[in-house]
C-alpha cells in the first residue's frame, strides 16, 4: 500500500529538521574550536527557512483533508499533533541560531553517540532528549522505523474499519432492496383485494337485480291466479 503524501511530506520535514540539528551542532563545534561557520550559517539559514515552509504545507494539507472529511477525526487529531511538534522544534531550532539558548549537554546523547557508531570522537545529537520511554536508548534510524510500524498499524486499521463501513454499506443496499421488493408485494396485494372488492360489488348487484326481478315475478302469478279464480266464479253455475 502506498504511503500517504501528507505522511511523506512529514517525514522529509522531520528529516529536514534533523539535519538542522546536526549542522547547528556542528557550527558550535566550529566555533568552539574557532572555525569559521560563515559557510554552515548560510545553509541553516536556507534550511530552517525551507522547514518553516514545509511546516505551513504540512498545516495547509491538513486543513483540506479535514475539511474535505477525507481523514477520520482521531487521524486529524494525531497529525496536528505532529505538526504542534514539529512547531515547537523548529522555535527551538531558531532560537538555538540566533543563539537565544544553548545546545543541552546530555549523557542521554553520549550514549546516543556511541550506540551509532560514530567515529573520530563527534559528539551526538543534543536534540535527542526529553524522549518517552518508548524511543529511549534507540538510534535515528530505529526511532523512525518504530514510528513507521506505527503509522502502518494505524493505516491497517483504518483499511480495517473503511472495510466495515463498506460491508455495512452494502448491507444497508440489500436491505434496502429487500425492502422495495416487499413494497412491490403488498402494492399487488393491494391491486388484487380491490379488484377482488369491485367484482363482490358487481356481484352483489346482480343478485338484487335478480331478487327484484324474482319478487316482480311472483307478483305476477298471483295477480293471474286471482284473475282465473274470479273468472271461474263468476262462470260457475249457483
Amino acid at each position: 500500500m502506498s504511503q500517504d503524501p501528507w505522511l511523506q511530506n512529514y517525514d522529509a520535514t522531520c528529516r529536514l529538521a534533523q539535519e538542522v540539528a546536526e549542522n547547528l551542532h556542528e557550527r558550535n563545534r566550529q566555533q568552539k574550536t574557532g572555525g569559521n561557520p560563515a559557510k554552515i550559517n548560510m545553509t541553516l539559514r536556507a534550511s530552517l527557512q525551507k522547514l518553516k515552509q514545509n511546516i505551513s504545507q504540512l498545516k495547509e494539507g491538513l486543513l483540506r483533508a479535514s475539511s474535505a472529511r477525507r481523514l477520520m477525526q482521531p487521524e486529524a487529531d494525531r497529525r496536528q499533533n505532529l505538526i504542534d511538534d514539529l512547531l515547537t522544534r523548529e522555535k527551538q531550532l531558531n532560537a538555538t541560531f540566533r543563539g537565544d539558548v544553548t545546545e543541552p549537554e546530555s549523557s542521554r546523547s553520549t550514549l546516543m553517540g556511541m550506540g551509532s557508531g560514530t567515529s573520530g570522537g563527534g559528539a551526538a545529537n543534543p536534540w535527542l532528549i526529553n524522549e518517552s520511554e518508548d524511543t529511549r536508548g534507540l538510534t535515528f534510524g530505529e526511532i523512525k522505523q518504530q514510528q513507521q510500524r506505527v503509522i502502518e498499524v494505524q493505516d491497517a486499521g483504518l483499511d480495517a474499519l473503511a472495510a466495515v463501513i463498506s460491508r455495512h454499506k452494502i448491507m444497508g443496499q440489500e436491505i434496502g432492496n429487500e425492502l422495495d421488493e416487499q413494497n412491490e408485494i403488498i402494492d399487488d396485494l393491494t391491486h388484487l383485494v380491490d379488484k377482488t372488492d369491485n367484482s363482490i360489488r358487481n356481484e352483489t348487484r346482480r343478485v338484487k337485480l335478480v331478487e327484484t326481478k324474482s319478487a316482480s315475478c311472483g307478483m305476477l302469478v298471483v295477480i293471474v291466479l286471482l284473475l282465473i279464480a274470479i273468472v271461474v266464479v263468476a262462470v260457475w253455475p249457483v
